[in-house]
């Protein structure tokens, strides 16, 4: 950040004692949409820089900057619009991040999210807090292509950059495939990740302040099809005292090295061997931490915004056991391929259920168009309902 600040809510901004504090995130879709409801609710203006017109953010914020990320006047105008800026994206540029950290604090930093932009700075940063991750070489040029291990193979070829819910990603079997994999990817800069034997997936959220001060959401139990989030369970199932405690505390290390402000969300992999490595990380709140608005009394958002303004950061309670069901457009096509809509009444018809659409006004096959907390009174409730809601909208059971 370029200062530490407090901003109370509807208190008059330093910069403009006639209007009301107001905090601006870069990026539109529907974290930074879940941003400005946390915000609102706390009596911030909201603006949101973007340029698309009807944004799952912009329909909800006060103001949208209709720009590109580093357009000179939009980020001109976002930094006389605001009085602290966020990222709802990793992908938003660093270079912008830093242009607005020169007159307005950011959180989290540029070169914080720069790190997590690049999977080999990640990994080398893993390395560097002494958090293990899988074993992987660098892919930058044919002679390293030439001099990859073979004990690296069977593996996961991913570019170095712009990866994101599996895109970017080639699973290679063996030398051969790894090279068609990496010409496919035009040669760009790519990381080879050894293929582990996995037990499970898991994920830790962290929200550090200015001060260093950190606290964490419960460790959460994920599951990917198709290299998208399908289902996160929180309370994890299956884990015991010490494999949450060395997630949580490989977070919070993590987060430490980087001198980080702000949400961050770290993925694990639990190996068949009961040892944990670091996957990777997102400088912002995460899609398996959506339950946090329904089952806890802080959520990843209400944090983000507590990162971003200087008010207490309190530990958040879990006051019900959730799953979350993550809603991709394909739901609103049937087995024809003909447009539909899911039948939400039968699903609300369910104890525990929460219901969040973002807003967007087009269904794709593998888009993320919202999502289904369940809740209950134990992990078992929770669970029950969510196979229900699941088989009533034709999901694939867990």
């Amino acid at each position: 950040m370029a200062a530490s600040i407090r901003l109370l809510p509807g208190t008059p901004s330093a910069h403009d004692p006639a209007r009301a504090t107001t905090l601006g995130v870069m990026g539109g879709g529907q974290l930074g949409r879940m941003f400005v409801h946390a915000a609102q609710q706390l009596g911030y203006r909201t603006v949101v820089l973007e340029a698309e017109a009807d944004s799952p953010a912009a329909q909800a914020a006060h103001h949208q900057v209709r720009t590109a990320y580093l357009d000179p006047a939009g980020l001109a105008e976002l930094v006389r619009e605001c009085d602290a800026v966020t990222t709802e994206f990793e992908n938003v540029p660093a270079d912008a991040l830093r242009e607005l950290a020169d007159h307005r604090p950011v959180a989290p930093a540029a070169a914080a999210v720069a790190v997590c932009q690049d999977r080999v700075a990640e990994k080398a940063h893993f390395a560097a807090s002494g958090v293990p991750c899988a074993p992987y070489a660098v892919i930058d040029s044919e002679t390293a292509l030439a001099a990859v291990s073979d004990t690296l193979l069977p593996g996961i070829l991913k570019t170095a950059r712009l990866g994101y819910d599996g895109k970017g990603q080639v699973r290679v079997a063996d030398r051969a495939a790894l090279e068609a994999a990496w010409t496919d990817l035009q040669g760009v800069t790519c990381v080879l990740e050894q293929r582990l034997s996995l037990a499970d997936e898991l994920s830790v959220i962290v929200a550090r302040g200015a001060a260093g001060e950190v606290v964490h959401l419960p460790v959460q139990h994920n599951l990917h099809r198709d290299g998208i989030l399908a289902v996160t369970q929180v309370p994890a199932p299956g884990l015991d005292a010490a494999q949450v405690e060395q997630a949580v505390a490989s977070a919070e290390r993590i987060a430490a090295s980087l001198d980080y402000v702000g949400v961050l969300c770290v993925e694990f992999f639990l190996l068949t061997d009961g040892s944990l490595v670091a996957n990777e990380m997102a400088p912002r709140p995460h899609n398996s931490g959506h339950y946090s608005i329904d089952a806890c009394d802080v959520s990843q958002f209400d944090l983000q915004v507590r990162c971003m303004t200087g008010l207490p950061l309190v530990a958040p309670r879990l006051h019900s056991p959730a799953v979350m069901l993550n809603l991709l457009g394909d739901l609103w096509f049937d087995a024809e391929g003909r447009e539909r809509s899911p039948d939400w009444a039968a699903v609300l018809a369910l104890p525990g259920v929460h219901l969040h659409l973002y807003g967007k006004a087009q269904a794709r096959r593998g888009r993320k168009m919202g999502h289904l907390t369940l809740t209950g009174a134990t992990p078992e409730a929770a669970r029950d309902a969510a196979l229900k809601a699941g088989a009533l909208l034709g999901l694939e059971a867990f």
